[in-house]
């Protein structure tokens, strides 16, 4: 006779458990608090991950290391993000998964997913909460709010998608009840967008917007062709998510806050780039609204918190580069307890003397090998896999067709011109292809960390 017995609680670990107490005491301490236990919980949480996590183990004894031969958190290797896509990299029994997040790459299999568990999602929440009250609201008080607007889908539209649940989080803990996602399946409400904007510019409260660099680039765009200008109260802002690795769309980064500052009244200061990616836990923000707060000038750097670091390593041999020189980026995230500490990216970059970094592109490859210039393929924060480059796809046509309806608040620079094109405009609208994908096996709402803090994954 069978029993249908419930299925047995995890057995607990106290490794990890004192692992993420240790981790959680770094985050609750801040941005700008002692960096210096990093050191030792990064060689204590990789020995546990050698021994719990068997293809991280299997790549670090391909590569001939162990924890008793890496004496220093640089020495720790660095797992392929390509490796995400062909293999379940979890430090914990996967069916103890509460969290699954699309990897950034392009291979399409149910493998392609990062997964956490109740303790990665609590340290992918608090690091990402921590880091975007830090970066984007540095001069809220505790439990101060503003209405935040949402270019781009809810978690309910794409849930696998970090960048979705990572707004909804940010909406839910710094958003006041009117703030809302912009982005249905009819496209973005270019209608109630421009009106919230109004009655900001008219009530003098400040108003936050955060997205997808490419659907500021589009609407910035839009509004200047049928001559659109709005003046924000002081004090509002822009979070927006990607910049395309290096590039703003076909726009340099000046030209972008040049027309921030032109359609919406917001200085470059308050324009925040954020910088994330599925396979580590931390999201990557600029300084220059904490540093102005502060009163402190910026010449934009991205900086780390103490639970984190980045490093550049060589195109051939993989070692860590001086400050300054370009070379592809690699992770160390203390966050990634459920997954792996150390991730390599085929992102180039450099890191500065005070461990600030910037990234100049993504790696190309030529005949096999790879080269210090960047690819021009654009690659969008929504991330290179297909449903996710229709979904940006999508955002921008229905900001360029709805925009076609906006009434002009003043007259064209030239009477009569026909308005320029604009930049990364789709031929034809893929909304139904979209709206198939899109619908065909969603991760379920309740494991898609609808909690996630990241502003902009």
């Amino acid at each position: 006779m069978t029993t249908n017995a419930p299925a047995a609680a995890p057995q607990p670990d106290p490794v990890r458990e004192g692992l993420a107490e240790r981790i959680r005491a770094m985050i609750a301490a801040g941005v700008d608090a002692d960096r210096s236990p990093f050191d030792k919980l990064a060689l204590d949480i990789f020995a546990w991950q050698f021994e719990r996590n068997i293809p991280y183990r299997e790549f670090c004894t391909a590569k001939g290391i162990t924890p008793a031969q890496v004496a220093d958190w640089r020495q720790i290797p660095a797992f392929p993000t390509d490796s995400f896509k062909t293999a379940i990299v979890t430090s914990f029994p996967p069916e103890q998964a509460v969290m699954a997040q699309i990897t950034s790459g392009t291979t399409a299999n149910r493998r392609g997913q990062i997964f956490r568990d109740d303790i990665g999602r609590e340290l992918i929440l608090t690091a990402n909460r921590t880091m975007t009250a830090a970066y984007l609201f540095p001069d809220f008080a505790r439990g101060q709010r503003c209405r935040i607007l949402i270019l781009a889908p809810s978690p309910e539209m794409a849930p696998s998608m970090g960048m979705a649940v990572g707004m909804d989080e940010t909406r839910r803990h710094f958003g006041t009840p009117d703030s809302r996602f912009l982005l249905d399946y009819s496209g973005l409400d270019i209608k109630g967008m421009i009106a919230a904007i109004e009655e900001s510019e008219a009530t003098g409260v400040p108003l936050a917007m955060i997205g997808s660099t490419s659907a500021f680039v589009y609407f910035f765009n839009a509004c200047k062709a049928r001559g659109l200008r709005f003046r924000l109260p002081a004090g509002s802002r822009i979070g927006d998510g990607g910049g395309y690795r290096g590039r703003f769309g076909e726009l340099t980064q000046d030209d972008y806050f040049r027309l921030a500052v032109e359609v919406l009244g917001i200085p470059a200061s308050h324009c925040v780039n954020v910088l994330g990616m599925a396979e580590s836990a931390t999201n990557y923000f600029d300084d220059t609204l904490r540093a102005a707060v502060h009163g402190r000038s910026s010449q934009r750097r991205r900086l780390t918190p103490p639970w984190a670091r980045v490093a550049a390593v060589g195109l051939d041999d993989l070692q860590p580069l001086p400050a300054g020189e370009v070379g592809l980026l690699r992770h160390y995230d203390l966050a990634n307890l459920p997954t792996v500490l150390a991730v390599q990216t085929d992102n180039l970059g450099y890191v500065d003397h005070d461990g600030s970094f910037q990234i100049v592109g993504r790696a190309k490859l030529v005949d096999g090998k790879v080269t210090p210039l960047p690819s021009e393929r654009p690659v969008g924060p929504m991330g290179d896999k297909r449903i996710f480059r229709f979904l940006e796809a999508y955002v921008n046509f229905s900001i360029r067709f709805k925009m076609g309806l906006a009434r002009a608040r003043q007259p064209a620079a030239t009477t009569g011109a026909v308005p320029t094109s604009l930049p990364m405009t789709p031929p034809v609208c893929p909304c139904d292809e979209l709206s198939e994908e899109m619908l065909a096996n969603p991760v379920p709402r309740a494991e898609s960390a609808t909690d996630s803090s990241a502003a902009v994954r």
